[in-house]
């Protein structure tokens, strides 16, 4: 069976059918986003407390401390960092581990979604680099913040790993039920678009 004739799209709550391996911009829907990033794991589910961390939940921390590592980011901005893991909403949250073994298809893969995302909600598919930068800086950050009070990691070590400059930034991170990451989300993204 080759890649052609094998199924390469997943069905939406929307009822869009999203072709993983050529993504529209049309078959993009945030309340399908917001579903999916709120029901995926980060750390695989490794994380303190009732419910899982969620990419939807990590998702507003990185928009949150990219706008405190720049306080005058433009409202687009805002949201392309709000919408960096967008991805994860139909292929799951890879730990970097994992996504390094896997090699660079699964990269390309989750650029073309995040390029569909990025185009749908009218942002350029290549972000700037300084603004990309800011982005993956606040990721990095946001990762130490769940690293050391949700995963288990001595912050000497998260130190190491990742991003350390959110450690003094006074955000407390308590993971939510699925449903208050959801509509939380989809509220940041209301303001933003």
């Amino acid at each position: 069976m080759t890649l052609k004739t094998q199924r390469a799209w997943q069905r939406m709550l929307s009822g869009r059918r999203l072709d993983l391996l050529d993504p529209s911009p049309l078959d993009v829907e945030i309340d399908d986003i917001a579903h999916g990033l709120s029901r995926v794991a980060r750390w695989n589910g490794q994380t303190k407390g009732d419910w899982a961390f969620s990419v939807a939940q990590h998702s507003l921390v990185v928009e949150e401390i990219a706008v405190k590592l720049k306080p005058e980011l433009p409202r687009q901005w805002r949201l392309a960092a709000l919408l960096h893991d967008a991805p994860e909403y139909v292929v799951g949250d890879l730990i970097t581990p994992f996504k390094a073994a896997v090699g660079p298809g699964y990269k390309a893969l989750e650029t073309r979604l995040l390029e569909a995302v990025l185009l749908r909600f009218q942002l350029p598919a290549e972000l700037p680099k300084t603004v990309a930068a800011l982005i993956k800086r606040a990721d990095r950050a946001a990762a130490f913040l769940e690293a050391t009070q949700l995963a288990g990691f001595e912050p000497r070590e998260a130190r190491r790993l990742f991003d350390s400059r959110a450690e003094h930034l006074g955000l407390e991170l308590s993971p939510w039920p699925p449903e208050k990451a959801k509509r939380r989300f989809v509220e940041r993204f209301a303001e933003l678009a």
